[in-house]
């Protein structure tokens, strides 16, 4: 028997979806019963058609999901850049000399001209509806997407294909919206989260958007995103309403994981005041562990951040060049290893493997069930 709706509407045995860019995270936590959810953006839709075929033949046939990024809201000055090639030419040169600057003072020469991206990659409208069609060709459970109201184009096909479309909110007011749209799961995220984040609170968002919901009459499933890196957290978002977990940092930490071993080795230091919510990764908010990195394109005297995706077009190219240098051996540009990352960081105390950490969710997931059974006389 499913465990509750959204079980049922995606093929989950345990309703804690795992987020990651990494394949092989995906399908360890689907076969260990969770639902592995792949993170489609960083790919081009080629890319991507290699990733979900490995997945299909590396899954047994348990479900997964993927998620692209389609935005509601392009900036003005962007809107008309066609291709990665004008969008670069549309980025002053002060720019990649600020960034050769300050990776200069840790030991990181520096590159003439800012690299550019390849054709087809980058977080725009029509990037991630040539991902959601490469998708769709899949046999995926669900498919999911944040940055704004989901496209007309996915929940019309996901309606078509029995998929169900999920849509990620951090206001109750989004989610009415989404609602209203036709999704079919709304995953409340909270401000702790890593990534594009709002500023509400976990805590206070899942039963203020349950409540919404419910009242506005939308009989729509919630799924509890932001901060959530234990089993016992889980147990208390369902006990506010939501139907399971939607989680992202926790598998950051994991050998399967796409992060490097720097940044699992930071992650296992770091505390929750260590992360950083900014625009100067991406152009929108999102959170990420914070390093000189973002001091310096935060402060008031620096350049500024630009629009999404310009920023990514800055921001990507020097991270990988943080990460070779790292790697490398220069203990200077370790310092400036970063990543996407939530508050719940300071809960991570050491890396384990991604089949683990469900194991780990179920079986705290059940002691704080029956822990709370048994406080108010219910065993």
């Amino acid at each position: 028997m499913p465990m509750n709706r959204v079980c049922e509407m995606t093929g989950a045995e345990f309703p804690l979806f795992a987020f990651s860019h990494c394949r092989d995270v995906v399908a360890a936590v689907s076969k260990a019963g969770g639902f592995g959810v792949f993170g489609a953006t960083r790919f081009s839709p080629d890319q991507l058609e290699e990733e979900l075929a490995w997945i299909d033949a590396h899954v047994d046939g348990a479900p997964y999901g993927v998620d692209v990024l389609v935005p509601e809201v392009v900036d003005a000055s962007v809107r008309e850049l066609a291709d990665n090639k004008s969008r670069a030419a549309a980025i002053d040169p002060s720019y990649q000399g600020f960034v050769n600057q300050m990776l200069g003072q840790y030991g990181i020469s520096p590159e003439a001209e800012m690299p550019i991206l390849k054709e087809r990659m980058g977080i725009t409208p029509e990037n991630g509806l040539a991902l959601m069609e490469v998708a769709f060709r899949h046999p995926i459970k669900l498919i999911a997407n944040a940055l704004g109201i989901a496209p007309p184009a996915m929940i019309e096909e996901g309606k078509a294909r029995g998929v169900p479309v999920a849509a990620l909110v951090g206001a109750k007011e989004h989610a009415i919206r989404q609602a209203e749209a036709g999704v079919d799961i709304i995953v409340a995220q909270g401000g702790e989260a890593g990534g594009h984040c709002g500023e509400v609170s976990t805590l206070v968002l899942i039963p203020e958007v349950v409540r919404a919901l419910s009242r506005a009459g939308h009989d729509i499933p919630v799924l509890a995103a932001g901060g959530i890196m234990t089993g016992g957290q889980m147990a208390g978002m369902m006990a506010a309403g939501a139907q399971g977990a939607w989680t992202g940092s926790v598998w950051l930490a994991t050998p399967e994981a796409e992060t490097s071993e720097a940044f699992r080795d930071k992650m296992v230091a770091a505390r929750s005041r260590d992360t950083v919510r900014s625009r100067s990764r991406t152009g929108k908010p999102a959170r990420q562990l914070k390093t000189a990195w973002h001091d310096a394109w935060d402060a008031n005297d620096g350049p500024g951040t630009l629009p999404m995706p310009l920023m990514g077009m800055v921001s990507e190219p020097a991270f990988a060049r943080i990460e070779r240098e790292a790697a490398a051996g220069n203990a200077e540009a370790r310092e400036l290893v970063s990543y996407f990352v939530g508050q719940g960081v300071g809960l991570v105390e050491q890396v384990r493997s991604s089949r683990q950490v469900v194991q780990d969710f179920r079986e705290e997931f059940l002691d704080a069930v029956g822990s709370l059974a048994a406080s108010v006389g219910m065993e």
